[in-house]
């Protein structure tokens, strides 16, 4: 058995240290913040619908058909609505309304944050994603959309 301390790599590194060129890894920060600020910024400018679905409709979009054609909701019903909870605040209504919506819209305000940080404080954004196991990420993440899905399914009222 090693006695040896187990060495932590930091939470984010030097701009100039990380995996891509500093203008790449400051782009893709600055792209990542401004896009979530724009979610959030449109998210907060409208209401949840009181249904738990079809609030991305007060952005432009048009409504689910899934509901009409199989009388039951598509695999992302709700995550706009989800989506707008948390914004507002609301974030127990999000989890209910739909988990996997409520939690990619956190993770999103929180890669939106990072981001900032990384910004703001000259530390690469990217290294901290290539360190992210993309796999486990991507199938904890399909996995939490069916279980969500067969949420929704249980309990949708459409």
């Amino acid at each position: 058995m090693s006695t040896d301390p187990v060495v932590r790599q930091p939470f984010t590194i030097p701009l100039a240290d990380g995996p891509v060129s500093p203008a790449a890894d400051r782009t893709a920060a600055a792209s990542v913040l401004l896009a979530g600020g724009l979610a959030v910024t449109a998210l907060a400018r409208i209401e949840p619908d009181p249904r738990g679905f079809d609030t991305h409709v007060q952005l432009g979009m048009t409504a689910c058909a899934w509901p009409q054609w199989y009388g039951m909701p598509c695999p992302t019903c709700g995550c706009t609505t989800a989506a707008c909870l948390v914004v507002h605040g609301r974030w127990l209504a999000a989890v209910t309304t739909q988990p996997f919506g409520a939690v990619l819209a956190v993770a999103g305000v929180a890669l939106a944050l990072h981001a900032g940080f990384c910004l703001w404080r000259g530390r690469s954004f990217v290294d901290l994603l290539v360190r992210l196991p993309i796999w486990k990420v991507l199938f904890g993440g399909l996995l939490l959309l069916l279980a969500a899905w067969g949420y929704k399914c249980l309990t949708f009222a459409g």
